[in-house]
């Protein structure tokens, strides 16, 4: 499964935790212009308003779109194929999130924890995903059903 993360360079890569998978094998990293098309092929796309994941799109690549919220749209104006909106189950995060503009969400995840929690209902575990995750045990302690896949 390969998974394709376009990246709005207005966001802070101090701060993301997707940074520490660049260059990690089957992770592609594409930087959103809006000029430049990205081709997705037919993938899964992480969001929020999709349908749940199931096992039906097993064996589909990933794409996650790396912005705030307000911008998806227009990172997405610029992504040709097929895409299939799905969204997690609820999970815990342990990311410490803290916004001084909006409410946090009850639910969300950390796009790193979003990835590695698809990867395992995808059937196709990701436990390096998380290796450089600073709340790996944290995330992983949340979650024994995700757990369990790093221990397979």
């Amino acid at each position: 499964m390969e998974i394709l993360i376009l990246r709005d360079p207005r966001e802070a890569v101090a701060k993301c935790s997707l940074t520490p998978l660049r260059g990690l094998a089957g992770v592609r990293f594409v930087e959103y212009r809006p000029e430049r098309r990205v081709a997705a092929g037919e993938r899964v796309l992480l969001h929020p308003e999709g349908e749940l994941l199931s096992p039906a799109d097993r064996g589909r690549d990933l794409l996650l779109i790396d912005c705030a919220w307000r911008r998806v749209r227009s990172l997405l104006r610029t992504v040709d194929g097929t895409l299939h909106a799905r969204r997690l189950p609820a999970f815990a995060s342990a990311y410490p999130r803290r916004s001084k503009t909006f409410r946090d969400p009850e639910l969300g995840l950390a796009s790193v924890e979003a990835l590695y929690a698809a990867s395992v209902l995808l059937g196709a575990p990701r436990p390096e995903l998380l290796d450089a995750y600073r709340w790996r045990e944290a995330f992983l302690a949340a979650n024994p059903e995700l757990a369990a896949a790093v221990a397979r």
